[in-house]
């Protein structure tokens, strides 16, 4: 029997159904609280005193958000993009020195920025 499914972090969700199964306290009748899983029907019964009750049984989910599975697919995607690019650069010598030369201009750009805004 699922009570709750507690999930952490703002990429994981969890549904849960919201069921209850109420069993009489102690009313002086022997047995009461006593459980079983019956074979007929797959389910755990509990006795309330008087006949035994089917527990409800919940279902859970757990899985990624949407936007998670949104970042993973974009990650998927931009590993693919940059393997394919190392594989035309190591095919292609001045694809390979275009892309250095573009990365050394990030470098120094970031660095300028960085100046300015001290």
């Amino acid at each position: 029997m699922i009570r709750d499914v507690v999930t952490g972090g703002r990429y994981m969700q969890g549904v849960s159904g919201q069921l209850s199964t109420y069993v009489n306290g102690y009313s002086g009748l022997q047995g009461v609280g006593n459980m079983r899983y019956n074979t007929s029907n797959q389910n755990m019964e509990v006795y309330d005193g008087t006949t035994w009750v089917t527990l409800n049984m919940g279902y859970a989910s757990v899985a990624l958000s949407a936007e998670a599975e949104s970042l993973l697919d974009w990650a998927k995607q931009r590993r693919a993009e940059e393997l394919e690019l190392k594989a035309r650069m190591d095919q292609h010598p001045g694809l390979k020195d275009a892309y250095e030369r573009l990365e050394i201009m990030k470098a120094l750009t970031l660095e300028e920025e960085t100046k300015e805004q001290k």
